[in-house]
């Protein structure tokens, strides 16, 4: 199952805001053994969201959205999820009491538009949120939370912990090492051979250059112990092959 992150809002795309759910979420993932295999940054448009949303549906990837859940005008995740399955919001019960609880607690009366807040597509269910108790919602493998990333973070490690926990393998690594004075070129039938001998790892290639004299450094990451036999494998063929190459640190 491919991973996916959604990132929604007009402040990230103008500038107004910079992001900081990519690298969070990509760490969140790694400590459990996961890879974040697509990022889409999207802004507030309705459409724009209908259409994501209905492509990231089909292709049945396990994705999170960050934003766009809040009570405000410019908030239309909600509804351009409901639009791109072709189904209706309407207020989920329990989230409901969950608002009702904390504007009691604020001593505020719970306005109409609040509501909102937690009218979710329709079939959908709940995830906690530890900061204000504001919940999260869920529909297939699509995981809706909000762009605050205090808020966000610990929700996006619940679903982790709580709904995909059999997705992980804590012994997932990654080795790399420099491969120095050959073009990347020359090295592509290698990783090749390498992804076919090893069809569960993922090989990389970051090609530089130190004047004239080209370098690559290139890794294998995915479970431990495949990582250690394709890496094996790897150095044997540059030895054959004559190519200089040491270990990256």
């Amino acid at each position: 199952m491919r991973i996916g992150l959604i990132i929604v809002g007009d402040e990230i795309l103008s500038g107004r805001r910079r992001d900081k759910h990519l690298p969070k979420v990509i760490e969140i993932l790694a400590a459990r053994g996961l890879l974040l295999d697509w990022v889409r940054v999207v802004g507030d448009d309705s459409a724009l969201l209908q259409a994501t949303y209905r492509a990231t549906f089909a292709a049945g990837d396990l994705v999170f959205s960050a934003g766009g859940i809040g009570a405000t005008p410019d908030d239309l995740t909600r509804e351009a999820v409901a639009a791109a399955l072709d189904s209706e919001v309407e207020e989920h019960p329990e989230g409901l009491a969950l608002v009702e609880a904390l504007a009691q607690r604020r001593g505020l009366l719970l306005q109409n538009h609040q509501r909102r807040i937690v009218a979710f597509p329709r079939g959908a269910s709940l995830i906690p949120n530890p900061v204000n108790t504001v919940p999260g919602f869920s529909l297939q493998h699509h995981h809706f939370v909000p762009g605050f990333p205090e808020m966000a973070w610990p929700m996006i490690e619940w679903v982790l912990d709580n709904r995909y926990a059999e997705l992980g393998d804590r012994q997932y690594t990654e080795q790399a090492l420099v491969v120095e004075g050959q073009y990347e070129s020359a090295l592509t039938p290698l990783m090749q051979a390498l992804m076919q001998s090893y069809p569960d790892v993922k090989v990389f290639c970051l090609p530089s250059m130190h004047g004239e004299r080209p370098s690559n450094e290139v890794g294998i990451k995915g479970g431990a112990a495949d990582v250690r036999r394709a890496m094996a494998d790897f150095k044997s063929q540059l030895t054959q092959h004559r190519y200089e190459w040491r270990r990256l640190d």
